[in-house]
């Protein structure tokens, strides 16, 4: 990934927020490179995060993919198809054609990552305002890390890019999910 966002989009509100979310479904936004990860690769991660079988409780929290053009539609398509074959159900994800993305709030931004308080701010030094650090590479890489996302191999490949300090890349690495260690 190069960099991802959280969000809201697919509804009708104007400039919709966490307390007035109206229509508008929570969403994640991501900028890839193409020549490094494909489209159908990204999918083939979103169908295991989530439960594509179960019922959306809320327009809120509903599971869908945001198409912006016809060739990602069929790809989605036939991976959604693809997906209720191999779990012999019926899939509730939708497929919708992307919308107005908005922003969420900045304390939604890379939420494990603002849970370590002295690794965020390190990182924070090193970008100039707050729509920096949240579209940083670095800071969706570690957030991702965090989360407990990538390969054991692609974290120790990336640990010299992320331009952390020696004191960050040790409070990073007690925390990633690769040595065990749980988040405050």
């Amino acid at each position: 990934m190069i960099r991802t966002r959280v969000g809201y989009t697919g509804g009708t509100r104007k400039d919709p927020t966490y307390r007035q979310l109206g229509d508008h479904t929570e969403a994640l936004q991501i900028d890839y490179d193409p020549q490094v990860v494909t489209y159908e690769q990204l999918l083939a991660l979103f169908w295991r995060s989530h439960s594509p079988t179960s019922a959306a409780w809320s327009q809120q929290y509903k599971a869908a993919i945001y198409v912006h053009n016809d060739a990602q539609k069929q790809v989605a398509l036939r991976t959604k198809q693809a997906e209720a074959k191999r779990l012999g159900k019926p899939i509730t994800t939708e497929v919708l054609t992307a919308s107005t993305f908005y922003r969420a709030e900045d304390y939604h931004q890379k939420y494990r990552l603002r849970n370590l308080r002295e690794l965020a701010s390190e990182l924070r030094g090193l970008y100039p305002n707050e729509q920096a650090f949240v579209d940083s590479t670095a800071a969706a890489r570690i957030n991702g890390y965090l989360g407990g996302h990538g390969t054991p191999e692609q974290y120790q490949q990336e640990l010299p890019k992320l331009g952390l300090s020696e004191k960050g890349l040790k409070l990073l690495q007690g925390y990633t999910s690769f040595r065990k260690r749980k988040l405050p």
